[in-house]
């Protein structure tokens, strides 16, 4: 414990008053590993974030006057929910826990920032992220779009499109090397950055996960509000975007943005099925 880290958790570094966040995050190191407090804050933020995302999405399906927003007319079973729960504690404990134990020592050796305070700007954090999100969304196209080839597919992804109408939860139900595959597109980009730049705060990194993963479960969350996010930013993918991907086993194989998809024509049956679709909805409103 050096006398840097006291100071910081006292309110100060080097010379720089700390907000009450900053405070608790040096704090948290007074005393104690590095390694295992970040271990812990990494596992600790990804279960809240997952399962707590998932959680209003839960209670839409017992609200009937939401009913309307949902994609799919297909409800969630019991045996369902406890199927995918089941697969989600094994791969978090057996294959997404290791890989957080093996990011903290593998980003600190790139030169990440670890116990450092204050932390990065806002603006700093923010750019960052958007290229983490950019890095992620190309390589999630090309690896998602590579498993759906003949025994990729029937070996690795076919377990992930057990549930043609998914649900929050189903954003991380896959195979285990699926979930490292295309895992590296989440962890690839920090390492990338610090490898390149040495200019990388683990803080960052969380606020990233925490961003991905309401990005994942909202895309499965099988619900399209009109408050969506699609609704404001046409480039965004979204729930209506991917639950045609799980509806039709094929299109659409970007995660945050459609442009991939829309370069490469993989959302042509998409597009058809859309227009088609809308036309059906203008037409039943005019009947009514």
């Amino acid at each position: 414990m050096s006398n840097a880290t006291l100071a910081a958790a006292a309110g100060y570094a080097n010379g720089v008053q700390l907000n009450a966040l900053e405070q608790f995050w040096a704090s948290l190191f007074v005393g104690r590993d590095e390694w295992t407090v970040i271990t812990l804050v990494s596992l600790i933020v990804h279960e809240v974030v997952y399962f707590g995302r998932f959680l209003p999405f839960w209670l839409c399906d017992h609200v009937p006057a939401l009913r309307k927003y949902k994609i799919q007319d297909k409800d969630n079973t019991p045996a369902q929910l406890w199927k995918c729960t089941r697969s989600l504690l094994f791969s978090h404990t057996f294959i997404q826990l290791p890989l957080m134990v093996l990011f903290h020592p593998t980003g600190k050796w790139l030169g990440m920032k670890v116990t450092e305070v204050p932390f990065p700007a806002w603006t700093q954090m923010a750019l960052q992220i958007a290229i983490f999100m950019v890095f992620e969304d190309a390589f999630h196209y090309w690896s998602h779009r590579a498993l759906h080839y003949g025994p990729l597919y029937r070996y690795i992804h076919k377990q992930h499109h057990e549930f043609s109408a998914p649900f929050g939860l189903t954003a991380e139900y896959a195979h285990p090397l699926e979930i490292l595959i295309l895992g590296m597109g989440t962890i690839g980009g920090p390492l990338l950055w610090v490898l390149a730049t040495g200019d990388l705060h683990i803080f960052t990194v969380l606020a990233w996960i925490v961003v991905r993963l309401f990005q994942t479960v909202d895309s499965h969350s099988g619900y399209d509000f009109p408050w969506s996010l699609r609704h404001w930013l046409p480039f965004w993918s979204g729930a209506e975007h991917h639950d045609y991907h799980h509806m039709a086993f094929v299109n659409n194989y970007s995660t945050s943005f459609r442009w991939w998809d829309y370069l490469c024509g993989t959302d042509l049956k998409y597009r058809a099925w859309r227009k088609e679709h809308d036309h059906k909805l203008a037409a039943a409103k005019k009947l009514k």
